[in-house]
């Protein structure tokens, strides 16, 4: 079992990859907000790959969270790892995995959105008061507190990179840079007056 433990502001995060905690079940009984996506029980290599992330407060005991989430998640291969990018000030949780995408409010124990991850989830990113979402196929920015600015289709190999309030966003060698609260400025279609 692979398992990892790390602290974010007022937050610990419990990480668990391809095989649950054998206290998983007193885990999401004692948490505010437990989910499950997914049969959880059995083993079918289409149902992808089991991951779980419990998030408490500090200095509160090891079973008692605010949130609990297990699932199983696809694609499962090496590039498409499971994330988690928490927002101390605003404690909204951010969780990608596969292509299922999550995003809750701590304080209130509630999920804010699902969402999906286009061919699946890369990484979190945070650019000051934005969060960023890299995909196989999408680039895509909430603001902290979990509200969507914008998402766009992109297309390997892609990379971008942030300069102050920038992001320098390169798609098969075609580069743009706009600024990253705003998202690219779409191009009105050929033939149009504006």
């Amino acid at each position: 079992m692979s398992s990892v433990r790390v602290q974010v502001g007022a937050y610990s995060v419990q990480l668990w990859r391809e095989e649950w905690p054998s206290h998983l079940d007193v885990l999401m009984q004692a948490a505010d907000l437990a989910e499950r996506y997914g049969d959880l029980r059995g083993r079918n290599d289409e149902d992808g790959e089991l991951f779980a992330v419990s998030i408490s407060q500090n200095g509160v005991g090891s079973l008692s969270s605010l949130l609990t989430v297990a699932q199983r998640f696809s694609p499962e291969t090496p590039g498409f790892e499971p994330g988690v990018l928490i927002v101390p000030e605003t404690s909204v949780a951010f969780i990608g995995a596969g292509e299922r995408l999550l995003a809750y409010d701590l304080k209130r124990a509630v999920r804010l959105w699902e969402d999906t991850a286009d061919a699946g989830f890369w990484w979190w990113d945070r650019a000051g008061d934005v969060v960023l979402m890299a995909a196989e196929l999408e680039l895509a920015a909430w603001t902290t507190t979990g509200t969507r600015l914008w998402s766009m289709f992109v297309e390997p190999p892609w990379s971008y990179w942030l300069e102050g309030d920038q992001l320098n966003l390169n798609v098969m060698n075609v580069e743009q840079t706009f600024l990253v609260k705003q998202g690219p400025i779409l191009k009105p279609p050929a033939g149009s007056s504006k």
